[in-house]
This record gives C-alpha cells, sequence and structure tokens, in this order.
C-alpha cells in the first residue's frame, strides 16, 4: 500500500504527452498529423483509463484504511522562507480523482465522434488532455500555493475550451467573459493566500489549520483581518462554481462544443470551487461569519438558479442555469458545516448532469439534420419536440437523469438532496423552506425541458411545430397573451402559411468527413421541408454507438452510484460506504460520522421531498405535456385567471416574472451598465484628458512658438544701428530700475 501512494505524484503527469506530442507533430510533420488525426483519441483515453484505475486502487485503500498520505520536498529553502511542493492523498482527493476520470474517459469517448467532423479535432483532444493534467494537479496539490498555479490553469483551459470556435463572435465574447469574471474571484483568492500566510507562515494544509487553530485558541488573532482574508478565499471558488454574484459566465460558456459543457461546466472545472471549499473548511468552521456567508450565497444561488431556468429556451443554457443552482445546494451544505452530504451530492450530480449534457448534445446532432448548424436553431427546445421515436435511447437516457436530478427514488441524487434538505431544517427553517421549494422548481424547470425536447409530434410547420395542428408554442398558455404575442413576433420569419410555397430550402450543408457521410448513408445535409404533407426528406435520426456507449455508462452511474450513501446494516453498527470512506477527513473536522439511518424517519422525512417533487412534475405535464393541449389552450388555466377578480394584474404578473427569468434577473444587465459602461466612461474620460490636456499643452507650447517666431521675424529690420539701439535702450532701462528705486519688499511680506 505505501508503494501505491508514493507513485501517486505521475497521476496529474499521465494525460500530458498527448498535448505535448499533438503539438511537435503539428510542428514537424503538420500534413501526416493531420491525415493521422483519428488515432489521437486512442492515446487520450487510454492514459486517462491509466489514471482512472491508479485512482480506484487509492479509493479502495481509502475506503478499507483511512489513511492519508501527504509527501513534499523543498523547492526554496532559506531561513525566512520555504517553498514546498508535493501530493494529498486523502478522502475529498481521491473522491475527486474518480470524479474525473471516470467522467473525462466518457466524456472523450463520445467527442471522438461527436468532433469528428470538426477541423479544430486535434486541438480539441489537445485542450482536453491538458486540462485533465490541470484538474488533477489541482485536486491533488498539498498546498494554496500549488493549488493556485493549477487554479489558474484551469482557468486558462477553460477559456481556450469555451472559445473553442473562437470565430464565432458569440464563443469570443463568452471566453472573454468567462475568463474576466473569473479574475476577479483569482485575484480574491491570491489576496487570500497571502493574507493567510502572513497570519500563519505556511502554506501547507496541514501546518495551516494546526497553527490557525492554535492562534484561535489562545485569542492571538485580529478578528476582522481573519475574516476579510477567509473572505477573499471564498471568492476564489464564489467565481470557479458559478456562485452569485460571479455567476454571470457560466451560461454564456455554453458556446462551447457539448462535450466540453459536459466535463467542465458540470462535473468538473465548477466543483473546483466546491473542492476548494471543503478542503479549507477546517479553516472556515474556526470563522462563523464566513460560514454565515457562505451558507448565505449557497441559498442565494439555489434559488436563483432555479428560477432563471424557468424560461431559457437553449437546451444547454437551461442545464447551464441548473447546475448552478445544484451548486448552491452543495455550498448551502458546506456552510452548514454538511461535510458528508456536500460530498455526497457533488458525486451523485455530477454523473446525472453529465448525462444530461451528452444527451442534449445527442439532441442537438440530431437536430442539425434539420435546421443546419445554427445554434440558436439546433439548441432552441421551442423548435424542438416529437424526438421520442427518433432517438429514443438518448430519450430513455435524458429521462433518467431527469428524474435523478429532480430527486425522485431510487436515483442517484434522490439520497444527496435529501439529506441536504433534511440538514437545512437543524441550521434555518427559512433557508429550509427556499431549498425545499427549489426542489419543486428543479423538478418542474427540468420536465419542461424533457416535454418540450422529446414530446409531441414531430411537426415542421413553426406555427405548431411541437403540438398538435391546434396547439400553439408551449410557452404562451403559462405566461399569458402578452408574451404570446411577443413570441409569435419573435418567430415571424420562421411562421409559414400553407397557403404560401409548398416547400421551404431550410440550409444546403455538405460535411467532407469520411466518418460522418458514411453515417447518413452518403446523404448530403439537404433539408427541404414540405408545409403541405409535413414531410421531410430528413428526419433526426439517434446517434453513433460511440456516442450512445458514453450515455449507457453513465445511466448506469445515475441508476447506482447512490449506493454509496445508503447503509446496508439495520442494527446501526456500520456505516455506509461514503461515510467510511470520509471518516479521515470527518474527524479532521471535529464532527461524528453518520451511522446508519433511521429508516422510518428517513422515509418520513422523504414523502414530503418526492412530493414536491411529484408536483413539479405535475405542473409541468399539465402545462408542456402535449396530451393536455386539446383542452382549448388550457381552458382550466384561463378559466382560473377569468375567474380572479383583476385578470389584467395576473397576466402583467406573469409577463413580469417570465421577462425576469429569461432576461436573466437583469444581472447582465446592471453588470454591463454599471461595471462595463463605467469602465467605459473612464476610458473615454482618460483619452479626452489624454488627447485634449496632454497632448493639448505639447501641441500649444509648439503653435506658441510658431505664433511667436512669426511675430519676432517682422521686428528685425536687417539694420545694426538699429539693433544696438535696441540693446542699449533695455541695458539702461534695467541698470537705472536695479539703482535709484529701491527694493525692501521680501518674501515675508507677501505672507
Amino acid at each position: 500500500m505505501e508503494q501505491t501512494y508514493q507513485y501517486a505524484w505521475i497521476i496529474p503527469f499521465l494525460p500530458l504527452p498527448v498535448p505535448m506530442l499533438i503539438g511537435v507533430g503539428l510542428l514537424l510533420f503538420p500534413t501526416a498529423t493531420k491525415n493521422l488525426r483519428r488515432m489521437w483519441a486512442f492515446p487520450s483515453i487510454l492514459l486517462l483509463s491509466i489514471v482512472m484505475i491508479f485512482s480506484t486502487n487509492l479509493s479502495i485503500q481509502q475506503i478499507n484504511s483511512s489513511f492519508i498520505y501527504q509527501y513534499v520536498w523543498s523547492w526554496t529553502l532559506d531561513n525566512d522562507f520555504s517553498l514546498e511542493f508535493g501530493y494529498l492523498i486523502d478522502p475529498l482527493t481521491s473522491i475527486m480523482l474518480m470524479l474525473i476520470t471516470t467522467v473525462g474517459i466518457m466524456v472523450l469517448i463520445y467527442s471522438d465522434n461527436y468532433m469528428a467532423h470538426d477541423q479544430g479535432y486535434l486541438r480539441f483532444f489537445a485542450y482536453m488532455s491538458f486540462f485533465s493534467t490541470s484538474m488533477l494537479g489541482l485536486v491533488t496539490s498539498s498546498n494554496l500555493i500549488q493549488i493556485y498555479i493549477f487554479w489558474e490553469l484551469v482557468g486558462m483551459c477553460s477559456y481556450l475550451l469555451i472559445g473553442f470556435w473562437f470565430t464565432r463572435p458569440p464563443a469570443a465574447n463568452a471566453c472573454q467573459k468567462a475568463f474576466v469574471t473569473n479574475r476577479v474571484g483569482d485575484f480574491g483568492l491570491l489576496l487570500g493566500i497571502l493574507g493567510f500566510y502572513w497570519i500563519t507562515g505556511s502554506f501547507e494544509f496541514r501546518d495551516l489549520f494546526e497553527i490557525f487553530n492554535n492562534l484561535i485558541y489562545n485569542n492571538e488573532i485580529n478578528s476582522p483581518f481573519v475574516t476579510l482574508c477567509a473572505a477573499l478565499l471564498f471568492a476564489g471558488a464564489v467565481a470557479k462554481s458559478a456562485q452569485f454574484p460571479l455567476h454571470v459566465w457560466l451560461p454564456d460558456a455554453m458556446e462551447g462544443p457539448t462535450p466540453i459543457s459536459a466535463l467542465i461546466h458540470a462535473a468538473t472545472m465548477v466543483a473546483a470551487g466546491i473542492f476548494l471549499v471543503a478542503r479549507l473548511l477546517p479553516l472556515f468552521i474556526l470563522i462563523p461569519y464566513i460560514m454565515n456567508l457562505i451558507s448565505l450565497i449557497g441559498i442565494i444561488t439555489v434559488l436563483l438558479g432555479a428560477t432563471l431556468a424557468l424560461a431559457q429556451k437553449d437546451i444547454k443554457r437551461g442545464l447551464a442555469y441548473s447546475t448552478m443552482s445544484q451548486l448552491g445546494y452543495m455550498m448551502l451544505a458546506l456552510g452548514m458545516g454538511s461535510y458528508r452530504s456536500a460530498l455526497f451530492h457533488l458525486i451523485t450530480h455530477a454523473y446525472s448532469k453529465a448525462l444530461l449534457f451528452l444527451g442534449s448534445g445527442s439532441v442537438i446532432h440530431s437536430m442539425e439534420t434539420i435546421v443546419g448548424y445554427s445554434p440558436d436553431k439546433s439548441q432552441n427546445m421551442v423548435l424542438m419536440g416529437g424526438l421520442t421515436k427518433h432517438v429514443p435511447i438518448t430519450k430513455t437516457s435524458f429521462l433518467l437523469g431527469t428524474l435523478s436530478l429532480c430527486g425522485i427514488p431510487p436515483l442517484a441524487c434522490f439520497w444527496s438532496k435529501d439529506e441536504i434538505l433534511n440538514d437545512s431544517w437543524l441550521y434555518s427553517p427559512i433557508f429550509a423552506i427556499i431549498a425545499w421549494a427549489t426542489a419543486g422548481l428543479t423538478a418542474f424547470y427540468m420536465f419542461r425541458i424533457y416535454f418540450l425536447t422529446f414530446e409531441g409530434h414531430l411537426n415542421y410547420n413553426f406555427q405548431n411545430y411541437s403540438g398538435s395542428q391546434n396547439t400553439p408554442l408551449y410557452s404562451i398558455s403559462l405566461w399569458g397573451k402578452g408574451c404570446s404575442k411577443r413570441i409569435n413576433k419573435s418567430f415571424r420569419l420562421l411562421r409559414m402559411n400553407n397557403n404560401e410555397s409548398s416547400s421551404f430550402l431550410l440550409k444546403t450543408t455538405y460535411r467532407s468527413d469520411d466518418n460522418v457521410r458514411k453515417r447518413n448513408r452518403g446523404r448530403p445535409f439537404i433539408n427541404i421541408v414540405h408545409f403541405d404533407n409535413k414531410k421531410p426528406y430528413s428526419y433526426p435520426y439517434e446517434s453513433d454507438n460511440t456516442m450512445l456507449f458514453p450515455l449507457l455508462v453513465l445511466v448506469l452511474f445515475t441508476l447506482f452510484v447512490g449506493i454509496l450513501g445508503i447503509p446496508f446494516n439495520q442494527e446501526g453498527t456500520d456505516l455506509d460506504i461514503l461515510s467510511k470512506w470520509l471518516a479521515p477527513s470527518i474527524n479532521l473536522l471535529h464532527q461524528k460520522s453518520k451511522d446508519s439511518a433511521d429508516w422510518y424517519e428517513f422515509f418520513k422525512d422523504a414523502i414530503f421531498s418526492v412530493s414536491i417533487a411529484y408536483f413539479g412534475i405535475f405542473l409541468a405535464s399539465f402545462l408542456y405535456k402535449p396530451i393536455y393541449s386539446s383542452f382549448k389552450n388550457f381552458y382550466l388555466i384561463n378559466l382560473f385567471v377569468k375567474i380572479g377578480p383583476k385578470r389584467r394584474y395576473w397576466d402583467k404578473i406573469l409577463n413580469v416574472l417570465y421577462d425576469w427569468s429569461y432576461n436573466r434577473a437583469y444581472i447582465d444587465a446592471f453588470y454591463t451598465t454599471s461595471f462595463t459602461g463605467a469602465i467605459r466612461g473612464v476610458a473615454q474620460l482618460t483619452h479626452f484628458f489624454d488627447r485634449r490636456v496632454i497632448d493639448g499643452i505639447t501641441n500649444g507650447v509648439g503653435v506658441m512658438s510658431f505664433f511667436v517666431g512669426e511675430g519676432i521675424k517682422y521686428v528685425g529690420g536687417g539694420r545694426i544701428s538699429s539693433y544696438l539701439f535696441l540693446y542699449f535702450s533695455c541695458v539702461s532701462i534695467f541698470l537705472l530700475v536695479y539703482f535709484f528705486i529701491p527694493f525692501d519688499i521680501t518674501f515675508e511680506s507677501f505672507i
């Protein structure tokens, strides 16, 4: 066992040869490297698989022995300063290693086919392998400086991957937005690291916790300064995990390829903030104000992410806000001190959300055969519907991921989310009410996504695209007539009347990749839709096996990973697998491990949470499931509104809520006006000062010299006698003034 831990230092460096070899190959043998580009997926998957096997072995040993291993070596050594690098293997590290490797392998297998047609195929796998190296180095770091180095490398990889299609302006703007937003949090993280080094004199986690604990115990510390430094450390986690108010970059990050969304923005990179807070929790738990701040930011993010997901039309953006909300649950649990439930939800959510993102990529892949490559169409749920019989495997896997995220037993997220909900009652009733209400919102918006995407009929008349002939767009009935007019207006270019042209050429696109041609049986992507008979030449089709295989594997994780937190011993003498796994970290926090559950209390609490989830599902089914759309545009809801005393106020309220959700609570607009506008105003003022004042003085001196010279040249007449007369006259006046006028005026007389 000791020998296994001694070689754990190699884990971060195993994926690194792939980007290095791709770079060397493109530099020395560009033609051969590009022609053999499909072969580079194999070493990427192979090396990460080796890391996964190594990580699995470490995790098993962690569960069986509850052992923490740390190895460091000196990088610099001085009398006053020493910097050490090394690696730390503990339960938190092993959990993150398992998540990164298992999800990463599935994403790489999926990407081999998903990115086959893209010219940046080699660049994509180079970025992904380098990201794996950075993330593995981050979670195995043994001190704050080492974490910060890999933290920045992860941010750089995120910038490159979000802006992978940098020729598209939305992708270029999204990667810049992510970069700038994360720089705010990273600057705070750096200041917090330096502040705690000033307090404790160490960057190592073990020494840092011990010294800080002694300082608190002996009351030898400045509480306001410590609280400020801890808040700055937490700012780094807020930005990386897209917590309020630095969450604005995450929805725009969906401009990158879908596999990137699955790996970075669902399971790994956004989890880095949760990892950092969990790693520093022995430090934060000694500062009550910071724990309250963590829980407050978590509960705000939980509610904000859920409400902003209600009206999104882009399928990936809706899932992004869902990720933001679920990360808020984890942050809330950490703020409450529920270390085990936070990490449990981190595990279950990672697999479920990766499944949902890869499923959405399969849907987008299918929709491209109809509406072309334009992301605003192939990702728009309003233009989907009726995909059940065309993509049955994708639909089933997406449904299971949706049920898991809604907290429906016995799927994975039910076990972890229910723990957080139950712990919230003990912490704060107000937070508990918000958390439980958000559980219902989660079920509502997730099944809204599911119904808009898969249910209904495949109807290409955009006026009745997702339902029957008499059914308008789904969002209309929920948000009132005002929104109905607004949506119809926004889609006026897409609506076609039956008396118009019988066919409409949507898109003509050819793919040059041989594998893609073979997959589509040699058909070019010419999609001609006949609105008379509603029968297009090309229908959506199921993805290839290389894209479906990761979905099926993630389905198994979604079904069975919840077993980690289920106690099997009914006598209460043994802990569940996860509690055994986390025992060293829980002991470090001086908390008591959770014994076997009281099943009566557990199911009694679960009934309420599951009932809320089912209510959200029922509401989404009633509003969005096409089977109910024949009730004359949801007659019951219209009747409910009509019998109200003031129907127009209901319409206004619903429209305001819709606009608030669809426009991201106007937070982006506020940032644009206050920060971006203010910075541009300062820049314009500085530019004006530079051009008119600084340059004006310089140019003014030159202009004055010119005019003075022009004026003086007319004084000279060319006669030496006139020059001598003028010279002696000035000298005489000066002498008269100097000798005959008394100068008793001193400097003090002016004061």
